[in-house]
């Protein structure tokens, strides 16, 4: 088993996420997004639009300023020229995934998620399941408050019924996670409901993968995604079980598909896909969003680069260490600094209401290059500038960075929506 260094590993795992390849020269396409998916495999979602919601940053990230559009037509629509490329399932979390990995997902690889302590609604009252279905069936794209209006108005109420509006969402929640609902499209940020056979196409729907299978599957593809990781770190990019996870990535070093390794400093036996790559260097610039693929895994964030990254959302703001909504900021292959983000739309400016730098980077540089990214990142929201507050002890460089004198500018692109 040969041992390979912190160093190989960050470069491994870098190159693994996209993070090695050129940005476009011009603007983004659906080609850029597909390499992409073919690196990352999934994006999480999540409600959270402090600064942008979380499934339009990491192509931010990998390919600087795009049209969101890119994302929206690639998950919520689809036509005979520009078939659907994602679904929404659970994966990592809440997740956009491409259409042909639906199989693998319901396979039973996985294990059932939260929504399953909601089986028990659904056996109390198969009725409820049936007129939801029948109401999506008819209705489909729909939101669960619809639905809940037109069981609570419509014919199909009957006298005395005593399901709660509540119970009609659960369901809806439980049939999603069953698979025979899916997103068929959303509005704002509201899911829109319809079956799962009318979105995914027939041929993958009609695809059947046992449970080994879909785990060996699965793991291969999270292998892909991150590179170099430990039998925890593959296990967690879809969230498989113990077990199943274990067992598959036995098969997958049998067959040739990982290689085990040891990296010097982990105390957990790693794994390396075959066709992984360690680049020389990486040169890159990338602000990334606490749901990134890259640094969702906060232990594994920590052993690759030395980075303690929490999100502190839920904890009370006196007792925040780093800010509400915080990016950390790669470069040249480190996270070298972290900005709290916040899209003040009112006001027309990114806001940095804190900046923090790593111990040991370049005050200056990382100043002068995170300047850069932001005013990227303010003209792709639509913003007019970047404000840097007073916290932080990379706060003040940052400030004189973003100035006018130091020539960052923002040139105003189309925001996500």
């Amino acid at each position: 088993m040969r041992t390979v260094s912190p160093e190989v590993a960050r470069r491994t795992a870098l190159a693994a996420q996209g993070f090695a390849d050129p940005r476009p020269s011009g603007p983004p396409t659906r080609r850029h997004l597909k390499r992409v998916l073919s690196r990352v495999k999934l994006i999480q979602l999540d409600s959270v639009n402090v600064a942008v919601r979380a499934h339009y940053a990491p192509l931010f990230s990998r390919l600087g300023a795009y049209d969101p559009a890119l994302i929206d037509e690639a998950a919520w629509s689809h036509s005979a020229r520009r078939p659907r490329l994602l679904l929404e399932y659970w994966a990592h979390e809440a997740s956009l995934v491409p259409v042909e990995d639906w199989p693998l997902l319901q396979s039973g690889a996985k294990r059932p998620g939260w929504w399953r302590g909601y089986g028990r609604l659904a056996e109390a009252s198969p009725s409820l399941v049936d007129d939801v279905l029948a109401v999506v069936k008819e209705l489909g794209p729909v939101g669960a408050g619809t639905i809940e209006k037109e069981l609570a108005g419509g014919s199909r109420r009957t006298p005395g019924a005593w399901w709660e509006r509540s119970e009609v969402k659960k369901i809806c929640e439980w049939l999603f996670g069953m698979g025979q609902l899916t997103t068929g499209t959303r509005r704002g940020f509201e899911r829109l409901y319809d079956l799962t056979e009318r979105v995914v196409p027939p041929d993958v729907l009609a695809r059947r993968v046992d449970a080994a299978e879909g785990a060996r599957e699965l793991v291969a593809r999270s292998s892909e995604a991150l590179g170099i990781a430990t039998e925890a770190d593959l296990r967690d990019y879809y969230r498989l079980g113990p077990a199943e996870n274990r067992r598959a990535v036995e098969e997958l070093v049998e067959a040739g598909t990982l290689e085990p390794v040891r990296v010097r400093g982990w105390r957990q036996q790693a794994y390396r896909h075959t066709s992984a790559t360690a680049p020389r260097a990486v040169a890159c610039r990338a602000l990334l969003c606490p749901f990134d693929p890259l640094i969702w895994e906060r232990a594994r964030t920590e052993r690759l680069f030395g980075f303690r990254y929490r999100i502190e959302i839920y904890v009370p703001e006196p007792q925040r260490v780093h800010g509400y909504y915080v990016f950390p900021f790669l470069l040249d292959g480190d996270l070298v600094a972290r900005v709290d983000l916040k899209a003040d739309r009112a006001a027309g400016v990114l806001r940095v209401p804190g900046a923090f730098a790593e111990p040991g980077a370049d005050h200056g540089r990382v100043a002068a290059e995170l300047a850069a990214e932001l005013a990227e990142m303010a003209a792709w929201l639509g913003l007019d500038g970047v404000a840097v507050g007073e916290r932080g002890d990379l706060a003040e460089a940052l400030r004189r960075a973003v100035s006018p004198a130091a020539g960052v500018t923002c040139a105003v692109s189309r925001p996500p929506g």
